[in-house]
Formats: C-alpha cells, sequence, structure tokens
C-alpha cells in the first residue's frame, strides 16, 4: 500500500509541476509586456510630447483591435498574443490589461512632475509585474487579511520599488513611502484596474512626499 501510495504522490507531484510549468509560459509573456512599460519615463525625458502620443495612439489602436477580435475578426499577431496571455477569466471578454496599463502610465506623465511619474511607472511596470510573479510561482503564506495575495508577492513589490524608487529620488524615505503605498495597492482586489490605481496613488504620495521632505 506504501509503494502504491508513493506512486500516487509522485504523480500528483508532477502533475502539479506540469501545471504550474504550463502557467509559467504566458504569465512570464504577460509580464514582459507589462515591464516594457517601465521605457516610458525614458521616452518621456527624451520627448514626452511624442511619449503621451505613442501611449494614447497605442492604447486606442489596442482597443480598436480587440474590439475586432471579439467580433470575430482575427488581427494577426495581436489577437494571437492576446489570447496567449489572456487569464480564464477574460475568456470572452474585452481584455483589459494592456488598456489599464498605457492609460496608468498615460494618467502618471500627465498628472506629475518627472521624478514623481518616474518613480509611478517603475512601480506599475516592476512592483507589480514583480509581485505577480512572485505570488504566482513562490507564494506560500495566504493570509485571509491580503484576500488571496501572498505575503511572498508583497514582499517582492515592496523591495523592487524602494530599489527604483531609491535610484530615482536618492532619498530613503521617499523610496520607503513609494514602496509602501505601492504594496498596499497592489495588495488590493483590483484585477486589472490595479494597473491605474498604483500609478496615480504611488505619484500622489510621492509628490506631496518630495513637497514635504
Amino acid at each position: 500500500m506504501t509503494l502504491i501510495q508513493s506512486i500516487f504522490s509522485n504523480y500528483s507531484t508532477r502533475d502539479a509541476s506540469a501545471k504550474n510549468i504550463s502557467g509559467l509560459k504566458p504569465e512570464i509573456i504577460r509580464k514582459s509586456l507589462h515591464f516594457l512599460i517601465a521605457l516610458t519615463p525614458v521616452m518621456a525625458s527624451i520627448n514626452k510630447t511624442a511619449t503621451i502620443a505613442l501611449l494614447m495612439i497605442g492604447t486606442l489602436g489596442y482597443t480598436l483591435m480587440e474590439s475586432l477580435r471579439l467580433s470575430g475578426v482575427r488581427v494577426p499577431v495581436i489577437s494571437s498574443i492576446t489570447s496567449m496571455v489572456s487569464r480564464p477569466r477574460d475568456f470572452g471578454r474585452f481584455v483589459m490589461g494592456p488598456v489599464t496599463l498605457g492609460l496608468g502610465a498615460l494618467l502618471a506623465l500627465l498628472l506629475y512632475p518627472s521624478s514623481a511619474a518616474a518613480i509611478a511607472i517603475y512601480a506599475l511596470a516592476f512592483g507589480d509585474g514583480i509581485a505577480s510573479l512572485a505570488g504566482k510561482f513562490m507564494g506560500k503564506w495566504r493570509p485571509a487579511f491580503l484576500l488571496g495575495k501572498s505575503v511572498e508577492g508583497s514582499l517582492a513589490c515592496f523591495t523592487v520599488v524602494l530599489i527604483s524608487a531609491l535610484a530615482v529620488s536618492g532619498s530613503m524615505q521617499i523610496a520607503f513611502i513609494a514602496a509602501f503605498t505601492a504594496m498596499i495597492v497592489e495588495a488590493l482586489p483590483l484585477e486589472d484596474y490595479d494597473n491605474l490605481a498604483i500609478p496615480v496613488t504611488v505619484g500622489f504620495t510621492v509628490q506631496i512626499a518630495m513637497a514635504v521632505l
């Protein structure tokens, strides 16, 4: 009986590993696209107007192509990528992630000065992205107050935002405020709308902190 249990246990472990690996590819692709938004501050430092225009055009273009996909019209490359990286909850629905991602970066550029905007966008790109990967593949401790999120993901978010904010601001106090804010907002059950909430909230708190400190 022990041998049989051991065999079934091995199969169960292999099945779990296979499922984990099968979910790894779309998540990495999804977050790789997410990380690309980190290029926004660099582009804005060269030409802010052009960067804003590019974000607007990209967001509107994606909205059109996603609407076509839902209507049964497949757009080469874009429709395939969207289908590949969409989550189970997105089945048969408009995939909002790229829209809120573009709008989040756009709002940061429009609402805040360059340093606060850069920290806000890095929090969106790296904080949210790394938190999701860490939570999905390393998250073990999920206390009730985190509403399904993991402590490991929250700590990963805090760490990468702290580092990126410190690199931009040169102030540990501002970096801590940005990291703590990003960690709290990322832990909320906002789904794709955290792409809006994180940069707007982090940018606001950083702007206030820069004025006070």
